[in-house]
């Protein structure tokens, strides 16, 4: 029996008030021979292995009952796992058919009701026939002998087995160096198998499967597979656990260089107001609805712009670039009205006479919407880099002195398109690089 399991239930009953009830090894040992019949004790979501102390909690009324019972009496019990954990009361269907034969070492009864033990796993046994179901389960039994063949093989499985869980025990804190000297501090293979299955994280199908292995040898190999595939998932979980570590403590440098940065800005008396100018441009980038490309180009610029001296000439200019962009209609569009009819309509309503310019604009409006329509409709590859060419735009000058009416035509084809129109007057403007943009391309 495992001391550090012994002490686990020493301290748990010393923690409560309750009453304590020891049970002498030489009785049990005395009685350890496999009746031919056992009350049966169902356990949800646990395997109970040969050679191994385990502590169990009950607390259904048959389940407490058998409990009474058996400490009247031989002590011994026939553990064995129900299929569905689910499931409150399983009947003789409902568990698996080979389990373990225990002995109760030691009880307790808590002020709830409940009863603690500790078990101590004897003999595998195999359940032949129900003779009784109630008050609880009864059923005649048969050991199981385990055969251990091989024995080169064996021991090389058992060196594997050990190294395997003193690697897994590196991996987990949450096993103590003591019981892993307890689980391998033994000669017995068998004994070795169980002991490191009861501290591994094995799924309930697979826990079985190994108790059901009548094979040592295919036993060990078994659990060396589910040892190694635990190992495996603990690495990947430990290098996961390193990476998000180091990409945490590189973010948290950058945020303290930033923050230094911020300070020796305000020590310039340079940082309050280009800082909380950034702070709005940013929000504003946030809020624009932006294109990738053009959210991207944004972002450089202004990753610039916290870098500069608010008396830097270039900082002027970005600035300039950066108000423009945000302030640009990303995300309002109008859809297109291209009746020919409807323009004619509006044209006529606006304009006397301009026979000619209200032809122009009306071809004008045509072609647009023949592009617009074969662009649905592409037959061709040849085609679609056709109609993508002469998407590039066209534009449509009106020449003449004020007051003729060269305003109020673009207005019209606004109206007709029912599109918002908008005048931008370049009278005041004398220098072509504010247009065209060239500031950053040509010397002065």
């Amino acid at each position: 029996m495992s001391d550090e399991l012994e002490r686990l239930i020493a301290d748990l009953i010393s923690s409560n008030n309750g009453t304590n009830t020891d049970i002498d090894d030489d009785e049990i040992a005395n009685n350890s021979d496999v009746p031919a019949e056992v009350p049966i004790l169902p356990l949800r979501g646990l395997v109970v292995y040969p050679h191994t102390a385990i502590p169990l909690t009950v607390g259904q009324q048959r389940s407490l009952k058998l409990v009474d019972d058996v400490i009247e009496g031989n002590r011994l019990v026939g553990l064995f796992t129900a299929l569905n954990p689910e499931l409150e009361t399983p009947g003789p269907d409902d568990i698996y058919r080979v389990g373990t034969l225990a002995a109760i070492h030691r009880l307790f009864r808590a002020p709830d009701g409940t009863i603690r033990l500790l078990v101590q796993g004897l003999k595998r046994i195999r359940i032949e026939e129900f003779t009784s179901e109630e008050p609880y389960l009864n059923a005649r039994i048969k050991e199981l002998p385990e055969a251990v063949e091989g024995e080169i093989e064996v021991e090389a499985l058992e060196r594997n087995v050990m190294e395997q869980f003193r690697h897994l025990a590196d991996l987990m804190p949450s096993i103590p160096p003591e019981l892993v000297t307890t689980a391998l501090a033994t000669d017995d293979p068998l004994q070795l198998a169980y002991s490191v299955a009861t501290y591994v994280r094995i799924d309930l199908e697979n826990a079985q499967k190994l108790l059901e292995e009548d094979s040592t040898q295919q036993k060990l190999r078994l659990l060396l597979e589910l040892l190694n595939k635990e190992v495996e998932v603990l690495e990947l979980g430990r290098k996961i656990q390193t990476e998000a570590q180091s990409e945490m403590e590189k973010s948290q440098r950058e945020y303290y260089l930033r923050e230094q940065l911020k300070a020796i800005q305000r020590e310039l008396a340079e940082g309050d107001d280009s800082t909380e100018e950034v702070g709005q441009f940013r929000k504003a980038i946030d809020e624009a609805g932006m294109s990738e490309e053009a959210r991207k180009e944004a972002e450089r610029e202004l990753d610039r712009l916290s870098k500069l001296s608010v008396a830097s000439a270039e900082y002027g200019v970005i600035r300039t670039y950066l108000d423009w962009l945000v302030n640009m209609p990303w995300n309002k569009r109008t859809e297109d009205n291209l009746d020919i009819s409807h323009a004619r309509q509006v044209l006529e309503e606006d304009h006397y006479g301009l026979k000619d310019i209200k032809e122009r604009i009306l071809e004008f409006l045509a072609v647009r919407k023949l592009r617009a329509e074969r662009g649905t409709e592409l037959k061709s590859q040849e085609e679609e880099y056709s109609v993508r060419r002469d998407r590039q735009g066209a534009i449509l000058c009106f020449v003449g002195p004020p007051g003729v009416g060269k305003t109020s035509l673009g207005a019209s084809i606004a109206r007709a398109m029912e599109r918002k129109f908008i005048r931008l007057s370049l009278g005041g403007v004398r220098d072509e690089a504010e247009i065209r943009d060239f500031r950053w391309t040509y010397i002065g």
